[in-house]
């Protein structure tokens, strides 16, 4: 009995925005009888996005690296643009108890990015499991030292070249833009990010307890609230009091909702300070409308960060786009049942 492999080149996802080099990633494996009168096809095993855990057809994100963007997330920077494109968002407390947010784009390429903001160091501390390339406008010497020790491509407005744009028709420091294509070309050696969560099983059945709505209580009037939409399924968005849009007019609506609470060495809110994501704390993670309580570990500032249950189980949350909210000890979570 003898195997042979043939490449096969998968149908591109109609809805998504790509920009990379797409290849027969694909096999599938067909057995010969013994009589030689029929074939038996092995099933295939498809690729999927380790970032988002959905199914990547044409294997795009085995031939790129994961690029993290710094995006304002002032009232003033609103509405944002690509950021419903982000495989994973990162939401950081930064001076004044303000947030920010560190997108990281791997299954698609926007055709923009921003408003990109300056680096903080807990960025640092996000971007080292990831690799790949990060962008930013700039930053103070202590958090440009931070994120010159990370293992990533680094891009600022002085070295990015046609890779960042000012919009004029916007007010600085709102009007900077990253173009995501031109990044990654200019990334360098591929390097491809390891998943970052677990994933459920597609006919799994949703586990915790039912939550209808939630508010992560960051101060300084950045708390943000998600509202379960059971015919998305999906998390929608709302900061400053309204529904959180893209620019695109999307509406921002994220599968699952990762809340890590953190201690910010140096302070919450306070020059210099950062979140300390390596070590354990507690985690709320909701997804399939659902709350599951537990705890996250990282054991290093390279390895990536493990959530579990009480019982010591993987947390696992459904394929799709994810939010890590990285909460200060000492703020809140508010939960409400499904009305």
């Amino acid at each position: 009995m003898r195997r042979v492999v043939v490449p096969l080149m998968a149908l591109a996802l109609a809805t998504s925005v790509f920009a990379s080099v797409a290849g027969a990633d694909s096999t599938t494996t067909t057995t010969q009888s013994t009589t030689g009168s029929s074939t038996t096809p092995a099933p295939k095993v498809q690729w999927r996005a380790p970032l988002t855990g959905l199914p990547d057809p044409r294997g795009l994100t085995r031939h790129r690296s994961p690029l993290t963007i710094k995006i304002d997330n002032t009232p003033q920077a609103h509405p944002q643009t690509g950021i419903e494109h982000a495989d994973v968002v990162y939401e950081e407390i930064v001076e004044g108890g303000i947030t920010r947010l560190a997108a990281v784009f791997d299954s698609y390429l926007p055709m923009a990015v921003g408003p990109v903001r300056s680096v903080r160091r807990t960025d640092r501390e996000i971007v080292s499991p990831i690799g790949g390339i990060f962008a930013f406008s700039g930053g103070a010497p202590y958090a440009l030292e931070s994120i010159a020790k990370a293992p990533v491509k680094l891009f600022d407005e002085s070295t990015a070249g046609a890779g960042m744009y000012r919009d004029p028709t916007r007010y600085a420091p709102h009007n900077l833009y990253a173009k995501p294509v031109t990044l990654m070309k200019m990334g360098g050696r591929v390097h491809v990010p390891r998943p970052l969560f677990s994933y459920a099983r597609p006919s799994s059945a949703p586990v915790g307890v039912r939550v209808g709505e939630f508010v992560v209580n960051f101060a300084a009037g950045y708390a943000v609230t998600y509202q379960w939409n059971g015919v998305t399924r999906s998390w929608q968005r709302s900061i400053f009091g309204q529904p959180d849009f893209s620019a695109a007019k999307v509406r921002l609506s994220p599968t699952n909702v990762v809340v890590m609470t953190v201690n910010y060495l140096g302070g919450v809110g306070r020059l210099g300070s950062k979140a300390q994501l390596v070590g354990s704390g507690r985690v709320e993670v909701f997804s399939d409308g659902r709350l599951q309580r537990g705890t996250w570990h990282r054991s290093s500032i390279l390895a990536t960060t493990s959530y579990r249950t009480p019982s010591g189980k993987p947390i696992l949350l459904r394929p799709g786009q994810t939010w890590v909210e990285l909460l200060a000890s000492g703020e809140t979570i508010s939960t409400y049942a499904p009305k």
